[in-house]
Formats: C-alpha cells, structure tokens, sequence
C-alpha cells in the first residue's frame, strides 16, 4: 500500500536523503520519496511484512520526527500553509533581529580597539583581561540561546551519523567558544600567578566574535532563503474553494438549499445562469452553454441538453437546468484533481544542492583533520595550546558560513531581480531547477492564446458591407447571452454600429438562434441550422472549411433563407507567442503543445506559432499523465498553464510557470508566475535561472576555494618548511572574507539583462487585436475619428485597491465590457485609460462592482 507520512526536522537535502536511505533499508518497503519543502513522505510497502509503525520508528532512528499517517475520514480543509510559514518567518527574523543586537557591541568590543576606538575603562588594559574576556562571553551566550536549533538539530544529526550543514554550524561555532572559555581560564591562571606575558598572550586571543557572527550570519542567510520561497501551498485549498458550498436541491417539489456535504447521489439540482453546478452529473431537465474552462481547457462554452453529463466546479452561463447527481464528495471531477494536486506535490523529489551533497562528507573529514592535526602538535611540540589552536582554527576556517550564503544569497538577488522584470519566483528550488529543463509544455488557452472569443473574419455576399452584416448580427445575437455572440456584439459596440431591437427571439439548442428584424425573419447559427431551414450553403462550404482548419468558428447568418455571409469567431494567439516558441528553441528546449481543446483547432494554433508537437482532446488527468511521460523519458519538465485544469499538471512538472492572468490556483500551483501574462517572460526566466545557478557555482568555489587554501595552514601543514601556520584569529578572519566575497558575486546578478524582452503589457500598449479591433486602428492615448464626425476621447481613471496582476486584469475586463469601450490598466501607475463614449458613472459603476475604488477621472 501507498502512504503519506509527515517528517520533521529535516533543514536540508543531506536530511531528506537520509531519511530516504534509511526508509528504504526497511524490508516490505519498495519505494519512498521524500518531499523536503513539505515535511512529507511517501512510502509505497507491504503491510504483510512491515508496520506504518516500523517506519515511523526507522524514521526516529536516523535522527528525525515521523507522524503516522492521517486516517481516512470526510475531507475537510487543510490548514493554510501560509499561516505556518509566517510564523515561522516571524520567528526567524526575531531571533536575526536580537543576535544582531548582541552582535554589535560584541564585535566592537573584540575589534573596536583595533581601530582606535574608545572602551570603558573597566575593560582596557592587562589588569582587566578578565573582564574584557568575560564581557564578551556573556555577549556571545544569549546568541548561542537564541539559535539553539544549530546545536540540537547538528549534533544530533552528528550523533546519528548523518551530518549536515547544521552540524557544521554547531561544530564551529562551539570550537570558537570553547576556546574562548579556555583562554579565560589562562587569563585568570596568569592574573592569578602574575605571569602577564600568558595574560598578554590570550588577551587577543579570544574568538567569542567568530562564534557570534557563525550564528548571526548563517541565521541571515536561512532568513533570507525562507522568505525567498514565497506561499506554495494554497493550491488545494483554492481547489476546493471553487466548488459552491451549497446546492438547490428539490424535496417533495420544492427547491431546498442544502450544503453541498450533504448532496446525496440520485439528488435532483437546479442550476441558474451564473451559477456553478455543485457536483457530477447528469442534465435531466432544461439546457444551457456550460463553461467548462476550469475542467477540460476547452476555450468555449459547451452545449449541454438532456442526457449530457456536467461536473462540479463547471459554470452555467445562459439558461437554467436540472440535473441528477452521479458522483458526490471524494468521487466528484474536482476532488480527483485536489487529489491529483496533492499526490503530484508530494511526489517531487526534493533539490539536492552542492552544499548540502558534500556536507556529509566535508564535516567528518574536517574532523578527521582538526584530530590530527591537535594530535600531531602535541607529540611533536608538546605544547597543549599549540595543539589546541590549530585544531580549533581548523575547525573555524571550515565553518561554512559562505557555504550556507552561497545559494540563498544568490536566490535572494536572482529572485528580486525577476520581480523586477515581472518574473515572481515563489522557491529557490523552482529558480534552480528551471536551468536544467529540456521539455517546455504549454498551455493553449489564455497561455498562448488569448482565451476570449474575438470576431476574426467577416465575409459578406456580395452587395453587402462588413458593417452591414456585422450590424445585423449583432441584432440578433444581443440577446442570446452565448460566448461567441458576445463576441459579435462587442465587435459591433467597438465599431459603434446601430442596433435595432429583434423581435420574437428563440434560441435553439445545438443550432443558433432566430428572430425578426424590422418584420423579416432572421437565422444566426451553424450549418445544421441553415440547412434545416433550407438555405443554400453550396457555395460557401469550402471558406466554411477553410476557416475551421485554421481554429475558427464559422457562424451563418441569413434573411428569409437566404444567405447574407459567415463571421469567424476564434481564440486568437498573443502577439508573442510564436517569438515566445523561438526563444525557447533557441535555448535549447523543446516545446510542446497540451490542450483540452479539439483536434483541429489545436493544430492550427500549433501550426501558426510554430509548435509541432501538439497533445490535443487532454482531460485533466490525462495532462498529469503526460507530464509524468515525459518524465519516465529523463526529461526534466517545464509546464506553463494559466487554468484550473492545468493545477495538477503544474505540481506535477518539475517547475511550474503560470501566466498572471491565470486562476488563482493555478497560480497557487506553480513555482514561478509570469505577471505580465506574456510566455516571453517564461523564456527570461530560464536565463535568469541559468545565469543564477552560474553564479551559485562561482559563490560555491569561493566558499571551498577559503576552506581548501586555510584548512592547511590552519592544520600546519606548511610550518616546518615556511613557518606558516593560520591561528584562529585568521581564520575568523578569512572566513568573513569568504563571505563578503561570496555576497559581492551574488550582487552582479543586479546587472542581469534577458535577450527575451516581453512585448508591452496592456497598461504600455494595449493588448493583441485583430483587424477589426479599435485599437489596431488607431494609438489608444489619441482621439479616433469616426464616421458620424464625432471625435472618441481618452479618459485617465485614478483607481486604488490593485495589488497585483490579478487585479488589473479583472478591472481591464469590467471596462472593457462596457459597450463600446476599450481600457488599458497600469497596474504600476494605478491607472486605466478609457477610450470611448462613455460616462463617468459608467466608468465607476464597473470599476466598484470589480471590487475597486475609483479617486479620479481625468
């Protein structure tokens, strides 16, 4: 059987191999993965041979907690993972906060004289050594205190045989103190015998200063990598936020709102326009477009009648239905990808980093080291100090203080320098790991393409206008409420056409709708309609294939059965997307297109951007499922998405992009989030993440670079031939060194350009449009003349309560769907311009219902 257990005190990868290795020595267990940013693990055995008991045990025997795991039961929310890693954040800045407090006076009192500055007199001078000693003793223990966890985590790990950076802390911050103590017993022996020159000589030589900043630095360091990592595990709670939490279910003929709990199979639901349908099932009564978007990345909605099956977190956008309830709880289409999400999540195997790999192996051979050398200097001098202070300035110069700043450090400036560039990188795993990707995968809908419905070609018979059609379509597709008539009636408001009111309206399931316009009859819909109706088609059947062999839909329109013309209507892609696929190829990678859309649209829009591997008709599911293919293959996997449908492909990737615009659970689900929605940034972010992992390297080099050059001075090595010997002063001192070279390195990254510059976000240049959209016609900071002679004046609207991407996306589509408006938002201004005849009123109404305040309208 499959478990999941949750582990503690695990800070690196050393730890999570550890725990791995010995799980995996426990007979009955045939696979275990541990999951080093979750603190879980799973462990694939036979309950026949061994107990989850015997490996919790096998667990506490290599040195950390276990927990079994949870008992199966009614789901209930997770806790929000972002409260813990606030308060752990918290924590961790209270204790850098006070050591540094207690560093300060520390430093400037072992150092301060050095360079000329004043002491109090208590502490100057050889008669009060002690208290000069004893003075920073009691500075260095309350930071000792306060990072106790280096000492309880690292010499446990110690004693268990399985080492890791913390032990390395723990073993040189503790050799300083120690001999500190020691020098304080020497001072008080010669205070005590009147032997001023062993007064004189350890007077100086007291490293409290280096065991204080070990402590203070690498806290620094562990402060900044956990803030770098950002919130990574809200995902499944967003998921389980779509469902509604109440469902109208009819009792003895009347509707009864009841919890969605308590939803029972066999249950009838009523579903109105605009709301979500609460579980699996099927339709029973009535017939509506459902958008399935969040489930299937199908980009327009679905025709649902009778017989059709629906399922949970699916959005009824026009008329209402009842259904029957199949599957409910657990069973549901949503649970299965929370379910997805989190097996996904748990399943990653944890980054090892270079640090971390050669800890187990860096600390006993610096051990090793420091024992003989103290050794080899008490049989050849015979002098317990000078055995002693070569063992401890061994271990002080391998302390690996560069060692634990040379990744987050680096990660730190890598990761703000991507926030600048609209690239937020939510893990230091994530920025690592992207360097290494071989296989992109991408979404199609709202990734590569736009993911709104926009009127693309409009062929009139001839003798008719484009706007002539263009008015009359309009006409009749007003009241339809349908996606693709939507995108009719926008074209019409942005071109300004006339509209008359149509009469005797039917929309007709399948088909299309019908309606009279200034008493003719009036049809707008597919072929099947128009042949029904007996309109003759011959002639236009070629453009109609035409045009669905490029991703579109065609729609007919005709009068009193006879053909007026066809209107395309297509999720059109970015203006960058196909740039978007070059720059990826020329790094290297290879793409791949993942859709739930249809065959043929998918590779048309493949064919456009240049992708030649398209994976198209993919549930859910199944896009986890490829995702884990190509991993079986050794390729290591990028997978950029922007819907609901992509969360479990996104865990399940080896780094997860999401384009801002995105749900937030797709956001929730990834690594990195592109907020400016533009698959260039993607491209950057492997550039950034190559030039961050280059800089880790060279900030790893440095940090070894001190340690291979001083643990042999520091051991002696080079004293009889040069008389070259590193006491632990200087090897405090190199260390610090080490650091500030290390920190240095990791601050070129500020200077970081990427070659994939992200066009223009919509609040620089408004976004991608077709030919018949306003805004390709003319700049959208300009006054557009139209044909009636009146001029279209652009608004300024000052609007406060947008935080990010997300927020300026929701604002941009509430003005944009004001008839015959077009916005832009900059998010960074907290701005939007309005182009268009419309009133302030207009303007506020749509900017508060969003959620948002409006200060001023210029």
């Amino acid at each position: 059987m499959k478990q999941t257990f949750q582990v503690t005190g695990m800070t690196c990868s050393a730890c999570s191999a550890h725990v791995e290795k010995a799980v995996s020595r426990v007979e009955g267990v045939s696979a275990v993965s541990v999951n080093l940013l979750s603190g879980s693990m799973q462990v694939t055995y036979d309950e026949n041979t061994v107990t989850a008991e015997g490996i919790v045990d096998a667990v506490k025997g290599s040195g950390y907690g276990a927990s079994l795991p949870q008992k199966k039961g009614k789901r209930e929310a997770p806790p929000r993972p972002e409260d813990a890693a606030a308060g752990e954040l918290k924590q961790m800045k209270h204790r850098m906060i006070w050591s540094f407090a207690f560093l300060l006076p520390l430093f400037y009192i072992s150092m301060g004289h050095m360079m000329g500055a004043p002491l109090p007199g208590f502490l100057v001078g050889m008669e009060n050594a002690l208290a000069f000693a004893f003075t920073q003793l009691l500075l260095t223990l309350p930071i000792m205190y306060l990072n106790d966890k280096y000492y309880k985590v690292g010499f446990k790990t110690l004693l268990h045989g399985a080492p890791n950076m913390d032990s390395l802390i723990a073993v040189g911050s503790a050799a300083a103190v120690v001999y500190g103590v020691f020098a304080i017993y020497q001072i008080g022996w010669g205070l005590g015998h009147g032997d001023m020159d062993l007064v004189g000589k350890y007077h100086m030589d007291l490293y409290f200063e280096s065991a204080g900043m070990i402590l203070t630095l690498i806290t620094l360091g562990k402060f900044l990598e956990t803030r770098s990592k950002g919130k990574t595990g809200e995902a499944i709670t967003r998921l389980m936020d779509l469902a509604p939490k109440t469902a109208s279910v009819l009792q003895d003929g009347a509707e009864v709102e009841i919890p969605v709990e308590e939803v029972q199979v066999g249950d009838r639901i009523v579903v109105r326009p605009g709301q979500s349908v609460p579980v699996d099932g099927i339709i029973v009564e009535g017939a509506s477009a459902v958008d399935e978007s969040a489930l299937t990345g199908e980009s327009l909605p679905v025709d649902k009648g009778v017989g059709d099956k629906v399922a949970a977190a699916s959005i009824n956008r026009s008329g209402s239905f009842t259904f029957q309830a199949l599957r409910v709880g657990e069973d549901t289409t949503l649970a299965q990808m929370i379910r997805l999400v989190e097996e996904a999540s748990g399943s990653k195997a944890p980054i090892a980093k270079l640090a971390d790999r050669v800890a187990g192996v860096f600390v006993p051979v610096v051990m090793v080291i420091a024992a003989a050398a103290a050794v080899v200097w008490l049989i050849a001098a015979g002098s317990v100090t000078r055995a002693l202070t070569a063992g401890v300035a061994v271990l002080v110069i391998s302390c690996p203080c560069a060692l634990g700043l040379a990744t987050p450090v680096a990660i730190m400036v890598g990761t703000g320098k991507g926030a600048e560039n609209g690239i937020l990188v939510k893990s230091a795993e994530a920025l690592e790991t992207l360097h290494g990707i071989h296989t992109v995968v991408l979404d199609k809908t709202g990734t590569l393409t736009q993911g709104k419905p926009r009127v693309t070609d409009i062929l009139p018979v001839q003798g008719l206008t484009e706007n002539a059609l263009l008015g009359l379509a309009a006409c009749l597709e007003a009241p339809s409420e349908h996606p693709l008539g939507a995108a009719i009636v926008e074209e019409a408001a942005a071109r300004e056409l006339p509209r008359q009111a149509a009469e005797g309206f039917e929309a007709v399931h399948g088909r299309g709708v019908r309606a009279s316009l200034a008493g003719r009859s009036c049809l707008a819909g597919n072929r099947a309609m128009m042949e029904e109706a007996g309109v003759d088609l011959s002639e236009w059947l070629p453009r109609e294939e035409a045009l669905a062999s490029e991703g579109k839909t065609p729609l007919y329109f005709a009068r009193e059965n006879g053909l007026l013309g066809i209107i395309a209507v297509a999720d059109i892609p970015k203006a960058t997307s196909r740039d978007a696929v070059a720059a990826f190829r020329s790094l290297g990678i290879d793409v791949v297109m993942l859709t739930g859309d249809n065959r043929r649209t998918a590779e048309a829009i493949g064919k456009e951007l240049g992708v030649t591997q398209v994976m198209a008709e993919v549930l859910p599911q199944d896009k986890e499922r490829k995702i884990a293919e190509l991993q079986s293959q050794g390729k290591k996997v990028a997978m950029v998405g922007d819907g609901i449908n992509d969360a479990p492909a996104l865990a399940r990737a080896d780094v997860g992009l999401a384009i801002g615009a995105g749900t937030d659970v797709a956001i929730e689900s990834a690594d990195i989030v592109l907020m400016k929605s533009d698959l260039m940034d993607a491209a950057a972010a492997v550039e950034l993440s190559r030039a961050t992992i280059r800089n880790i390297r060279e900030n790893l080099f440095w940090a070894f670079f001190y340690n291979i050059l001083g643990i042999p001075l520091a051991a002696g090595v080079f004293f009889p031939l040069l008389e070259w010997q590193l006491n632990p002063m200087f090897a405090a001192a190199a260390m610090s060194l080490s650091s500030v070279t290390v920190v240095s390195n990791a601050l070129r990254l500020r200077f970081f350009k990427s070659r994939y510059r992200a066009a223009p976000t919509s609040s620089e240049a408004g976004t991608a449009c077709t030919a018949g959209c306003p805004a390709a016609r003319a700049p959208i900071d300009e006054p557009e003349e139209h044909e009636g002679g009146t001029t279209e004046m652009t608004k300024t609207v000052k609007i406060e309560g947008m935080m990010c991407a997300h927020c300026s996306g929701r604002v941009e589509k509430a003005l944009n769907d004001l008839p015959g408006v077009t916005a832009a938002v900059d998010l960074a201004a907290g701005t939007a311009a309005v182009t268009g005849d419309v009133s302030d009123e207009a303007i506020t109404k749509a900017v508060t219902d969003a959620g948002y305040t409006v200060t001023g309208i210029q």
